[in-house]
């Protein structure tokens, strides 16, 4: 459609723009003070020293402390030391990444891709249902790609390799819980959304239960994915700053922008589709990076696993019935219950599921998540291993002011060539990028459906979808401001608290699923009994015991399960709702 072809237009320029602006150097005059002592790997002669904006710089020059003479000429460094304010006020010198022109072109070569699908799929969007459910014309193995990339995120991309860096490979165990999940979601939850013929996921509990749990559902999980809009947009933005110099706001609003405007003309199907390039991008990057990095060891693959071996770095989960520690069982059954809930009560996880053509095509999609995910794991793992060696060899190369979840911007800015750095660079970009469009969308989905469509259901078609755009482009530009807000100013406390809020009842969402399908005795008082319960608990276990995070979910859903059981017991359903198909054990005649 031409209104989408001239936002993504737009929203391109603006982003080119904005990346390419420089901030220009305050006029001020400078204090003098004594400062920090020179790193000794830069040299005592700098060939370049002066001020870039409100920093010092000190860039190459003769390294006469170690060694003052290499094979008869002075040992040169080329490295560039800024010197910047830290947090607490003090000053400290860090090592600056550069990229070069070639990664700038890549990067942007990505970016270009990226709005040609937007613009390729801005055509089809002419009804709600190509809107949200892509008219059921994906094909399972772009779905199953789709949910890979929607549930990595820039956290997992940066998070999980800075984890397996600082400490070991004991989280990868729960890579296990796939095969336990997957079989029940695949058995009892995906024929549910499919035969019910449902759009947002939380249409069957106002069918099981009662519209005010429909409503529930639409706001803990709205809250849930606000927060993570400005989290995913922000944390590799401060990371890339820091270790390349790119503008925290330019990257902010290269990729919130440019993910809102083909999110907006394409709907669901420029989501997945995009999310596939993206998907490519992911595991493309992470594996380039990983063969660089053991390469670039000095001694090689052999040498990699020898120290890595020796230094505990591959050791697994430790066999303990502890429950306050990264245990074997506190991991398993943590990544049970979380993995149950992220595939079974998240509107985005759910949607993919529901624009296969049928319901065959969603179980093979969501088997191919599987088996790109386990996989990705392990490279993501190896990836966090590998940098560990390499600095531990290299030590002089690593900023010890800098923080552990930009340990893998500084590999790529340090020691990528050009041109690939640019596209692991993009990778990252990437992550954020696939996780965004699909909160932002998916959230859009369901305050059309359960709000809109719900109370006014008079609303044609073309109004609906007017809603879903209009939707689509504020929630885009709010997780933007958002993410702007938080890296200019210090509401981590305050954003951490929102999340905090909405997460003690995340855990009874996917419990209310599990009254709902497997059970006919639960009434309506008793699911909000249950999920009023479930939260009360969570938080006393979170305030006044030592239990581990990773069980905070098992609690939550079981909790939810147990109290809304037990209660249903004394609030029975007051009207005789039919229950037929809506849960396993009243199925239809013709429901296999």
């Amino acid at each position: 459609m031409t209104c989408g072809r001239i936002l993504l237009t737009a929203a391109l320029l603006a982003t080119w723009f904005t990346a390419a602006r420089a901030e220009e150097p305050p006029s001020s005059w400078f204090a003098w003070s004594e400062l920090p002592a020179l790193p000794e790997s830069l040299g005592l002669s700098g060939s370049f020293a002066g001020c870039v904006g409100d920093r010092l710089v000190l860039a190459g020059g003769s390294n006469f402390p170690t060694p003052l003479v290499d094979g008869g000429e002075k040992a040169s460094s080329d490295r560039i030391f800024v010197l910047e304010q830290a947090d607490g006020g003090a000053d400290a010198w860090r090592l600056a990444g550069r990229l070069g022109l070639l990664d700038y072109v890549a990067l942007g070569g990505y970016l270009l891709v990226i709005s040609l699908i937007g613009l390729r799929f801005s055509r089809r969007g002419k009804s709600c249902g190509d809107f949200f459910l892509g008219g059921h014309r994906i094909p399972w193995w772009a779905a199953g790609l789709s949910l890979l990339a929607t549930q990595v995120s820039s956290i997992g991309f940066m998070a999980v390799p800075a984890k397996s860096f600082a400490t070991d490979w004991a989280y990868i165990v729960g890579i296990a819980s796939w095969f336990v999940v997957v079989p029940v979601v695949n058995r009892f939850y995906i024929p549910f959304f499919r035969r019910l013929n449902v759009t947002s996921a939380y249409e069957y509990l106002e069918l099981r239960f009662h519209v005010s749990v429909r409503l529930f559902g639409t706001v803990t999980y709205s809250m849930l994915q606000l927060g993570r809009m400005a989290i995913v947009l922000c944390l590799p933005a401060l990371a890339l700053s820091t270790v390349t110099g790119m503008d925290t706001a330019a990257c902010i609003v290269v990729m919130g922008v440019l993910c809102t405007a083909y999110t907006v003309a394409g709907g669901i199907e420029a989501v997945i589709w995009t999310d596939v390039v993206q998907a490519f991008l992911l595991i493309g990057g992470a594996l380039v990076s990983v063969v660089i990095v053991i390469l670039d060891i000095d001694g090689g693959p052999r040498r990699f696993f020898e120290v890595a071996w020796a230094n505990d770095k591959f050791n697994l989960a430790p066999i303990d019935w502890g429950y306050t520690t990264a245990t074997l069982w506190v991991i398993l059954v943590g990544n049970i219950f979380t993995r149950l809930a992220g595939l079974t009560a998240d509107q985005a996880i759910v949607q993919r599921y529901l624009t296969t053509p049928d319901e065959r095509d969603a179980r093979r999609a969501l088997w191919t998540d599987v088996f790109v995910s386990i996989p990705w794991a392990v490279i993501v793992f190896l990836f966090g291993t590998a940098l560990w060696v390499f600095y531990h060899l290299n030590p002089d190369m690593l900023d010890p002011s800098l923080d552990t979840d930009a340990i893998v911007p500084l590999f790529i800015v340090q020691k990528i060539p050009s041109g690939v750095a640019g596209l692991v660079i993009a990778a990252l970009f990437a992550a954020a990028m696939s996780s965004l469009d699909s909160s932002i969308h998916s959230v859009a989905t369901i305050w059309v459906t359960d709000v809109v469509a719900r109370f006014r259901p008079s609303t044609s078609d073309r109004a609906r979808l007017r809603w879903a755009r209009l939707l689509t482009l504020l929630l885009g530009l709010f997780g933007t401001g958002t993410a702007l807000w938080m890296a200019a100013v210090p509401i981590q406390s305050l954003w951490d608290q929102f999340w905090t809020i909405a997460g003690l009842f995340a855990g009874g969402l996917s419990g209310l699923f599990i009254l709902g399908i497997f059970t006919r005795r639960t009434s309506t008082v008793g699911a909000w009994i249950g999920t009023i319960g479930s939260g009360a608990v969570l938080w006393w276990v979170v305030h006044y015991t030592r239990v581990h995070f990773f069980l905070y979910s098992a609690i939550g859903c079981t909790d939810c399960c147990a109290i809304g059981y037990l209660a249903s017991m004394v609030f029975v359903q007051a009207d005789s709702k039919s229950l037929e198909g809506l849960t396993h054990v009243s199925r239809r005649p013709q429901d296999p």
